[in-house]
């Protein structure tokens, strides 16, 4: 065999070889989209008040998407509040044994103490799975604070079920610092 057509032979070899390691990487790319895949993220929009005596608050929701292929059995989720947070937060939850939890539709159930002011853990009610290309919203909460002095603080989100007991975290999260107007001037002095 010349020089020319051996060559010609070993570029032909490793192109195929190439070509059967894209085909691989290809299916192992679709293997990973199959099945259980999701994502949750925060909106919300701000609302500030730069003076001590006046209340400022985000408005947010926390959306879970399944864009798997399969349905995303038992949500729930955990809105963590920093500790030494500002933040009081309220929404559309109830207690397991609350009588108005028959009374108010798209209500979540609170799972763990209502002392504790930190984590939110919450489910759905009435609703036990998530299907593909649906999306879960815990709508419309609340992030109120006053601003005394300097204020620092986040909220991060996890969702949970079934099949995913170590959590996936938000994409994104909720964070927020600031001075209150003519507190800067004084620390400075």
């Amino acid at each position: 065999m010349d020089p020319t057509s051996r060559k010609l032979l070993e570029w032909r070899k490793k192109n195929m070889d190439h070509i059967e390691e894209i085909k691989e990487r290809i299916s192992q790319l679709k293997k990973q989209t199959r099945g259980l895949k999701v994502i949750s993220f925060f909106t919300y929009s701000t609302h500030f008040f730069y003076d001590s005596s006046s209340e400022s608050m985000i408005f947010g929701s926390y959306h879970v998407q399944n864009l798997g292929d399969r349905p995303f059995i038992q949500p729930y989720i955990c809105l963590k509040i920093s500790p030494e947070s500002p933040f009081h937060f309220s929404g559309k939850y109830v207690y397991k044994d609350s009588i108005q939890k028959m009374k108010m539709s798209g209500a979540w159930e609170r799972l763990n103490e209502a002392t504790e002011k930190e984590e939110y853990w919450l489910r759905p009610s009435g609703k036990d799975s998530i299907e593909p290309g649906e999306t879960l919203t815990f709508s419309n909460f609340q992030l109120k604070w006053t601003s005394e002095q300097k204020y620092a603080g986040s909220m991060m989100g996890f969702t949970y079920g079934e099949e995913e007991t170590s959590g996936i975290a938000a994409l994104n999260n909720i964070n927020v610092s600031g001075t209150p107007v003519g507190r800067e001037e004084k620390s400075n002095e």
